[in-house]
């Protein structure tokens, strides 16, 4: 899989930019030449997306449909997911959200976004650690502009992301594309941690505690992007007491549901 989520639109953790990048004999790629390397190079079954310069999604169906872990990618209502892996309580889950039992990993883990965007104030980290199994996804919001990922925090799947020529950021579970699209600039994306663009990176394990950036040094001994791992011995400011943690803003015709609901 692989998206690309425009500067500015996405802002990554300044740690993941690696300045040897610069002077490394592989040059960082612009997103046109990262995706179309991406489609040339999976010509009879990839499928891309392109949302003007904002956003680009591909996807590649697994090449083993018995395979142990899914590929999933669907949208809906302009919310798009990108899922690998598997969800071991997915039916108990479909029961809370009230979602039908053909209801698949990706269309579900958009459910759960959207009710984390609309219906507040739930904090994102509360829905990541009911959701057991190993999976790593990546939702792009078209209408709200808004980029959602997540790795489980048993690793058992992994993402990569990193900064591109003109300071887009690339995911994707390859790492080979990332290193050709990204140069010194990557690292993989942290198992048990969301990304959210409005917010950036934190542990849903660990909510409450800082993001530590550990530098990376590659085969070459340069240093290559970061490791991202929650510093259990911080606290986020204003997280002390019996605070909750930190939730999405809502938005849309949903925005005061909890207001409405509490009144009842």
């Amino acid at each position: 899989m692989l998206a690309i989520f425009s500067k500015g639109l996405v802002n990554p953790p300044q740690e993941l930019h690696s300045p040897a990048s610069l002077t490394s004999s592989m040059k960082p790629k612009l997103p046109f030449e990262i995706l179309n390397g991406f489609v040339c190079s999976n010509p009879t079954n990839a499928f891309s997306m392109r949302f003007g310069s904002s956003a680009s999604l591909a996807y590649v169906p697994p090449h083993n449909p018995s395979s142990t872990y899914k590929r999933l990618f669907c949208g809906v209502d302009e919310m798009h997911c990108i899922f690998m892996g598997n969800l071991n309580n997915l039916c108990s889950l479909l029961r809370q959200y009230g979602l039908s039992r053909g209801t698949n990993e990706a269309m579900f883990i958009i459910e759960a976004y959207r009710t984390l965007r609309d219906r507040g104030p739930y904090p994102p980290h509360q829905v990541l650690n009911h959701i057991e199994g190993s999976y790593g996804f990546v939702i792009y919001d078209a209408k709200a502009r808004t980029v959602f990922a997540a790795v489980s925090a048993d690793g058992g799947v992994e993402l990569f992301w990193g900064v591109a020529a003109d300071g887009s950021v690339v995911v994707s579970d390859d790492l080979k594309v990332i290193k050709e699209s990204c140069a010194k600039s990557f690292a993989p994306f942290p198992a048990g941690c969301m990304f959210y663009s409005e917010q950036g990176l934190m542990s849903f394990e660990h909510p409450k505690s800082q993001m530590k950036a550990m530098p990376r040094i590659d085969s070459e001994g340069v240093m290559c992007g970061a490791n991202f791992m929650a510093d259990v011995q911080s606290r986020i400011s204003g997280s002390s007491g019996g605070g909750s943690g930190r939730g999405m803003p809502r938005v849309g015709s949903e925005a005061n549901w909890a207001l409405r609901g509490s009144k009842a």
